[in-house]
């Protein structure tokens, strides 16, 4: 069953612990590309020095993560690599969640034509935002995709028990206190976690 629009509007860490286990689903042409989320780290909106809406602030980036929860926050970073996020909380508070890594479940043969990659080692495959992005072919025309209604990309529900370990976010350096917060959740032993 697909998770209903009550999920998303929690606090960002409820919702980034929470996600783990679940699935994501990308519908691409009438072929489905299913991955269990094993990553996960949480951006709490004003306050939080790490967040790209710290102080509210409100650019064209920014602004869907002021909008409904339940939608994709998907930007850019260095140019090159899209992230996905999760817009999570109420309208007006900035929350989200960022996909760090999935686990491909079903449609492999089409995760492995969007990569295109040497490596033979599965992990390789969407072991990081970037990487599960380009696998799941999940790019800045998907910002603003509502999960719930949506069919081309939304996420499952799913009764596996994970064990989750909590740390620190990665690459947030400049976020002074923040970048100390166990807002980071992952399936404990999954060898799809990001390195």
């Amino acid at each position: 069953m697909k998770l209903g629009l009550d999920f998303y509007q929690r606090n960002g860490v409820s919702v980034a612990c929470d996600l783990l286990g679940k699935l994501l689903v990308r519908e691409i042409d009438g072929q489905q590309i299913i991955a269990k989320i094993v990553e996960t780290e949480a951006y709490i909106g004003p306050e939080d020095k790490g967040c790209h809406a710290y102080q509210n602030k409100r650019t064209k980036r920014t602004e869907v993560m002021f909008g409904r929860a339940g939608c994709a926050y998907v930007y850019l970073i260095y140019g090159i690599h899209n992230c996905l996020n999760i817009v999570t909380a109420s309208e007006g508070k900035p929350e989200a969640v960022l996909i760090r890594a999935v686990e491909p479940i079903d449609g492999l043969d089409i995760v492995r034509e969007y990569r295109e990659i040497k490596s033979r080692k599965i992990e390789d495959l969407t072991n990081g935002p970037g990487k599960l992005c380009q696998a799941l072919d999940i790019d800045r025309r998907l910002n603003g995709y509502d999960l719930v209604d949506g069919d081309k990309l939304y996420i499952l529900d799913s009764d596996e028990r994970v064990e989750v370990v909590k740390g620190k976010r990665i690459n947030i350096d400049y976020a002074e206190e923040y970048k100390d917060k166990l807002w980071r959740f992952y399936i404990k032993g999954n060898s799809f976690v990001s390195r």
